[in-house]
């Protein structure tokens, strides 16, 4: 598993259903922004050049374990990482996010896509999971991917959308185009994460961030047909595998059907209403991250709320409903992860 003797695999029995001696714990965006150690290498170095660097890139994925004594680590860098090896020019814009000045809308634009080559064309990525699980970690190492959706519709946007307009009418009025870009993606996808898997990674996270942006009847017509090949393709690898998005409870129902052990929840939707909505895997969630900007006692009442609801079964681990902003305070983490541990440990223990 690791050099590690202390190997702590408490996040691993969790997604896989099994009893804990505590709920597990780690936070989207753990790394990153709300570190001042973060924020002074940022002042040296791009995002770009921080994740091509593995070094450095296995210091900032590393960081937030020692800091805050989370149980998982999750590999730091973008979900647009995989694009320019087919094909796609994306550039990270402070205050706007990804932009690509080549859109993809018509099926010369699709076919013109290429494929990847994990081992050429992102080596840096490979490396630093091979360092942190070799050297560093005594914590399982999430790897991750964006979704289709997700990463299709920066494509065909050009960059960040509110509303999705052009991505919806491309799927509604031409799913000629629309199949043929989800398939290429979900190829991509599966080369990508199971590069990662074979570097040493122990479970995956499939992000589909604006997925919720679909109804349910248009998601399982044009989104779950990739979804199920993904999953069921990455099922052979047998690590843990975990599905995200925002504002997208309505789609749980969906997830619930793939072949994936962990649903992770935002915040809109109750860790005891999804278990009350008959749902069986493994749930991950979900604090709303801006309490963490509440006093402690406010923080204190609500996690032990949602603690206590993921507690009523195995099968549960605890992260937020979003990611960490800056704003959030290291102190606040470190507080967070030391309650949640020392709480559940005692509910549990009884």
């Amino acid at each position: 598993m690791s050099n590690h003797r202390n190997f702590n695999d408490t996040f691993l029995k969790a997604s896989r259903g099994e009893k804990t001696p505590y709920v597990p714990c780690w936070y989207m965006r753990q790394a990153g922004r709300s570190q001042p150690e973060y924020r002074a290498l940022k002042e040296k170095y791009s995002l770009f050049e921080i994740t091509h660097q593995p070094e450095l890139c296995a210091y900032v994925t590393r960081l937030p374990v020692e800091q805050y004594q989370v149980d998982a680590a999750i590999l730091y860098k973008d979900i647009m990482t995989p694009l320019p090896a087919i094909g796609v020019n994306v550039e990270i814009k402070g205050g706007i996010g990804p932009v690509i000045d080549n859109p993809v809308r018509t099926m010369e634009d699709v076919e013109r896509l290429g494929e990847i080559n994990p081992a050429e064309d992102i080596p840096y990525v490979l490396d630093t999971i091979k360092l942190l699980v070799n050297e560093q970690l005594n914590v399982p190492l999430i790897g991750f991917a964006g979704a289709p959706f997700t990463l299709a519709s920066y494509m065909i946007e050009g960059g960040p959308s509110k509303n999705y307009n052009k991505t919806k009418a491309l799927m509604h009025g031409n799913p000629e185009v629309w199949f043929k870009l989800m398939d290429k993606l979900g190829t991509m996808t599966i080369t990508y994460v199971k590069a990662q898997i074979d570097a040493g990674a122990k479970a995956i996270q499939i992000f589909d961030s604006w997925v919720g942006a679909l109804n349910a009847h248009d998601y399982r017509r044009f989104i779950k047909p990739v979804m199920t090949r993904i999953f069921s393709e990455l099922r052979e690898k047998n690590v843990p595998l975990i599905m995200f998005g925002v504002g997208a409870s309505h789609l749980i129902h969906e997830w619930n059907d793939l072949d994936l052990d962990v649903i992770g929840l935002d915040w809109r939707l109750s860790i005891a209403e999804a278990r009350n909505m008959g749902i069986t895997k493994t749930l991950q969630g979900n604090l709303d991250p801006a309490i963490l900007l509440a006093p402690w006692p406010v923080i204190e009442e609500r996690v032990k709320e949602i603690l206590d609801q993921g507690m009523a079964q195995p099968g549960y681990i605890f992260n937020l409903g979003h990611g960490v902003f800056p704003d959030i305070q290291v102190d606040t983490l470190k507080k967070l992860t030391a309650f949640i541990h020392e709480y559940s440990s005692e509910k549990l223990g009884q």
